[in-house]
């Protein structure tokens, strides 16, 4: 790897004496020595490190913009230079044309000078992030109020080619002949024939038709389908808010008008939606079995949920996935009957221990009086973090004004020392929120259900089972024969464990 040696004192009188300057130089070749790299190049000189331009900084920036050498070596960051803005500008220019910088005495990154020039690199990047971002929201605007569709809008929908802005009547969509034919098949087999999602997913499967990137069909893929507008000729843009397609209320969206053909006619989508409509109903209601551990059962092998199958059983959503994974899950599927009968066994156990139902319930009246001083006190910790942040960027002044750089350092330490802080205490807060959050709900419910389980000790109803399932956040965890339950089942919190042969 070839290398340059960037060597820097700061007045005339230590380049004649020379101590500086050679200490600087022999330690740099030493380094370099050790690590391998050929030394091809030699600078030094006598001038401020406030200032970027020296002489022979210029000869090195040459070549580092002509990709002549590997690696710059520095006995220290403030010999490149004490600057942090011109700092900026020289480590950028190294990352843009691939050459590392190194130095003798400290670690580049965790140096209080390098903390400070990448604080003032990340700071200008969210300032330009922001710049961007508010740059092509208003290019989205005018697109779409010139009536072209808007980035993000689904360039490739199933049904449609998509015409380029670059060429002739772009930025909309055309019907494309092949996919439209399956797309209207779609939705008249599920009006005329009742279909189900899956059903239709499984007919498109076994009549091999064309996906738009050559993928298998799925169940979700349908339901878009079945549910977009744009199939009625409507397309809107700025839908999005959180990472939710259509998070925001649709009186935000904007219609861009004429960019999409109507595929199917207004009535055939409206009795499309009152047959999912139907379609979800008559999936409840055929439930023959209720399960009471419905969304509170997981697979301890893969993770995945287990859920009702036919013949009343649980099996795990890694067995069942449509989308063929290469391996499935081997965990076994359970009896429902059997596996709900011992899970609850196990929980009446608890439940005839008045002290641990009072110790449970006591610690959720706590934490739900906990609430309103938790969001207190992280408001408290947020205003904080922004004083940090205005005190960092006055720090950043104060070392471009040429500020001691000792105690420009220094200061930049205990901030970031406070930040860390800050930081681990508003995750701590946060977790603590959600818990208080999660008991004042869960308090009247859980006190209601217990009661309830008073009265009905011997037999309690399938609702009131599911109210205390709930209430007690149980999570039940299943790898072969061993059944692991988890949840506010003791002031500890811990678990029972048993297996299938009790």
């Amino acid at each position: 790897m070839k290398g340059a040696i960037y060597c820097r004192v700061s007045t005339d009188n230590q380049e004649r004496e020379g101590t500086s300057l050679q200490t600087q130089l022999e330690a740099c070749l030493k380094y370099c020595h050790e690590k391998g790299y050929e030394v091809a190049y030699r600078y030094h000189e006598a001038y401020s490190g406030l200032s970027l331009e020296r002489p022979e900084l210029d000869k090195l920036r040459e070549l580092v913009r002509n990709e002549q050498i590997d690696v710059v070596v520095c006995y220290s960051l403030d010999r490149l230079s004490r600057d942090p803005g011109h700092g900026v500008i020289i480590t950028q220019e190294l990352e843009k044309h691939g050459v590392k910088l190194e130095t003798v005495t400290e670690d580049v990154d965790n140096s209080e000078l390098g903390k400070l020039i990448s604080y003032i690199r990340g700071y200008a990047s969210k300032v330009e992030a922001e710049k961007i971002r508010e740059r092509c929201i208003r290019g989205k605007r005018a697109r779409a109020k010139a009536g072209r569709i808007v980035a993000g809008n689904g360039f490739g929908l199933y049904g449609y080619d998509y015409i380029k802005v670059s060429q002739e009547n772009g930025g909309r969509r055309v019907i494309n002949k092949i996919e439209t034919s399956w797309v209207r098949q779609i939705y008249q087999w599920l009006v005329n024939e009742g279909l189900s999602t899956t059903a239709i997913t499984y007919r498109l499967r076994a009549l091999d038709a064309p996906t738009k990137c050559g993928k298998i069909w799925s169940k979700r893929a349908v339901h878009a389908i079945l549910t977009n507008e744009a199939y009625i000729g409507r397309t809107y843009a700025f839908t999005a808010k959180d990472g939710k397609l259509y998070g925001k209320p649709k009186s935000e969206w904007i219609e861009i008008p004429g960019v999409t053909p109507a595929i199917i006619p207004w009535e055939l989508y409206d009795a499309t939606q009152k047959q999912l409509k139907v379609n979800q109903d008559k999936c409840i209601r055929n439930c023959k079995h209720e399960y009471l551990l419905r969304g509170h059962l997981r697979c301890r092998q893969c993770g995945q949920a287990f859920v009702g199958s036919s013949g009343e059983r649980y099996a795990c959503m890694g067995k069942l996935k449509m989308s063929a994974p290469v391996e499935r899950c081997k965990n076994k599927s359970w009896n429902a009957n059997k596996l709900e009968g011992m899970v609850w066994t196990e929980l009446e156990r608890y439940l005839s221990d008045r002290d641990l139902i009072i110790s449970v319930l006591e610690k959720q009246r706590q934490d739900a009086n906990q609430l309103g001083v938790f969001e207190t006190e992280l408001e408290r910790v947020e205003r904080q973090m922004k004083a940090v942040d205005r005190e960092q960027h006055q720090l950043l002044q104060w070392a471009l004004k040429d500020f001691p750089e000792d105690q420009v350092e220094a200061e930049n330490r205990r901030l970031n020392k406070a930040k860390e802080t800050l930081k681990a205490q508003k995750t701590e807060l946060g977790a603590q929120i959600k818990a208080s959050h999660d008991a004042v709900i869960n308090v009247p419910k859980l006190e209601h259900t217990v009661e309830l389980l008073r009265r009905q000790l011997k037999d309690p109803d399938f609702a009131t089972k599911r109210d205390f399932i709930e209430s007690m956040g149980i999570k039940v965890w299943l790898d072969g024969e061993n059944v692991e339950i988890t949840g506010m089942i003791s002031p500890e919190d811990s678990t029972i464990v048993f297996t299938s042969s009790q």
